[in-house]
């Protein structure tokens, strides 16, 4: 709604504003950039682009050249004897290391190293951690989930390239099964 208009009436004088002021006149004009100036500028402008766009394409270089080596990667996947060291080590005939966890294999039993009761235990032990590293450097390992032995260890399947480990230690003749009777190394 709007006011009515009363011609009648007069208009109050409007006295000089303070907020609006007279532009103040520049003691010193702008001159605008020479030539050449712009044509440096912009050369210049253009250089420092291509440096930057230089210099994160060679830290990406770097970066991703230092992360992965392959020949590394596949010295880091063979499994050796735990006394040389890695993540992927051999203990004995049925215990491994695979990323640094302690794993033993289900359905084995194998001649002791360290706590063997003869020599002849020993050096069976010996052959069986050479041959169960053979065997697991020789295509994918998977291991499966815990489970319990008989005896109330926590175990695991352990295959290579779908073949289980445990059936191809007894069938080699370097380890027994483990649900047979307990017998002596010696």
């Amino acid at each position: 709604m709007s006011k009515p208009w009363k011609p009648g009436r007069q208009t109050v004088a409007l006295r000089p504003s303070r907020i609006r002021r007279d532009p103040v006149a520049l003691e010193k004009k702008v001159e605008a950039s020479s030539r050449e100036r712009e044509i440096l500028g912009g050369v210049a402008g253009v250089l420092l682009f291509a440096l930057a766009i230089v210099a994160i394409i060679v830290a990406i270089s770097v970066a991703t050249l230092s992360k992965y080596d392959p020949a590394a990667a596949a010295a880091a996947a063979r499994f050796n004897q735990c006394y040389n060291g890695g993540a992927n080590c051999v203990i004995d005939g049925d215990t491994i290391y695979v990323a640094g966890e302690k794993v033993e294999i289900a359905g084995i039993a194998a001649p002791q190293i360290q706590a063997a009761a003869c020599a002849d235990e020993r050096n069976r032990g010996i052959d069986a951690a050479i041959g169960l590293a053979d065997r697991l450097n020789g295509g994918k390992v998977t291991v499966g989930g815990p489970i319990r032995d008989p005896s109330g260890r926590e175990v695991r399947k352990v295959a290579v390239d779908g073949r289980d480990v445990a059936a191809a230690m007894v069938g080699a003749g370097l380890a027994r099964d483990d649900s047979s009777a307990p017998r002596s190394w010696c």
